[in-house]
Parts: structure tokens; C-alpha cells; sequence
């Protein structure tokens, strides 16, 4: 195994912007789930098909699994941040492409931070819409945009870590 250069990153105004909004969207979900909390009917929906409709009901406690979830994702992802010597890159890491490398690699990990509350966020606001009758699914456009939100920056950020090896 290569032996890769320890470096630390130093966050962009751009990186600090992203980061910012992670955690505002993060806090906006918890707000969300508890300011709804106690208007949910006893049973709603916890799981849905591929077509976003609810297939299996369980409790309203249900509802903090998304910002649960969501708040362990964005702290594992912030903390295996701080160190991209340990990620997989598909190119071989030196000493000259090492900066570059990590720095990109850590903003993909950024991006997809956002997203994933994004995500789960937008997922607990239709859930608590379709608890209350407001909505009747999720939508069939949840799962495409779901692959898309999360699809598109992995692959810019795979091409520009090619374009950085060079």
C-alpha cells in the first residue's frame, strides 16, 4: 500500500458556505420534525415503493428517524473529512497531486453532506405532508432526483480528480 502524505485542508469561503447550509438544513429538519411532531396522526407512512407511494405505516415516533439518521450521517461524514489520505481515489496520490486531490475529495464528501439532508429532509416534509392528507405520495420524481442529486457531483468530481492528476 502507497504511503500517502498527511495534509491539512484549509476550508475555501466557498467550502465554509456549503458547510454553513449543511448545518442550517440539518437544524431546519429537526425544527421541522419537532414543531410537527405533535399534529401527526398515531400511524404514518415509513417506507415507500419505487413509485413514492407508502407501502408500510408505523408510529408517528417514526418521524425522528430521518433527522436521527440525517444528524449521524452529517457528523460521520464531517469527522472521515478530516482525513482524506484515508479515502479511495482512482489515481495514485504524490506528494505534488496530494492538496489538490484532497481538496476535492473533501468537497465531493461537502456536496454530498448537503445533499444527503437535503434529502432526508425533503423526504420527512412530504412524509409529515402525507401524514396530515396534504399529499397522497411522494412523488414518482423523489427517486430520480434522489439518484441525480447524489449521481452528478460524484461523477464532476471523479473527472476532476482525473484532470488534477495531470
Amino acid at each position: 500500500m502507497e504511503e500517502r502524505p498527511s495534509l491539512k485542508l484549509h476550508l475555501s469561503m466557498a467550502d465554509k458556505i456549503i458547510e454553513y447550509l449543511g448545518c442550517f438544513l440539518l437544524i431546519a429538519i429537526w425544527i421541522l420534525t419537532l414543531t410537527s411532531y405533535a399534529e401527526l396522526p398515531d400511524s404514518i407512512p415509513i417506507h415507500y415503493d419505487f413509485a413514492g407511494e407508502a407501502d408500510s405505516f408505523g408510529g408517528k415516533g417514526n418521524i425522528v428517524t430521518m433527522p436521527i439518521v440525517a444528524t449521524i450521517l452529517f457528523i460521520g461524514m464531517t469527522i472521515l473529512n478530516k482525513y482524506p489520505q484515508l479515502f479511495n481515489y482512482p489515481t495514485v496520490i504524490s506528494r505534488e497531486n496530494a492538496q489538490g486531490l484532497y481538496n476535492n475529495a473533501a468537497r465531493m464528501i461537502r456536496y454530498l453532506k448537503v445533499i444527503i439532508v437535503f434529502i432526508f429532509g425533503l423526504n420527512s416534509y412530504q412524509t409529515i405532508r402525507i401524514a396530515n392528507g396534504y399529499s397522497s405520495d411522494l412523488g414518482a420524481w423523489f427517486l430520480p432526483l434522489t439518484l441525480a442529486l447524489m449521481s452528478i457531483p460524484i461523477v464532476y468530481f471523479m473527472i476532476r480528480s482525473f484532470r488534477i492528476e495531470k
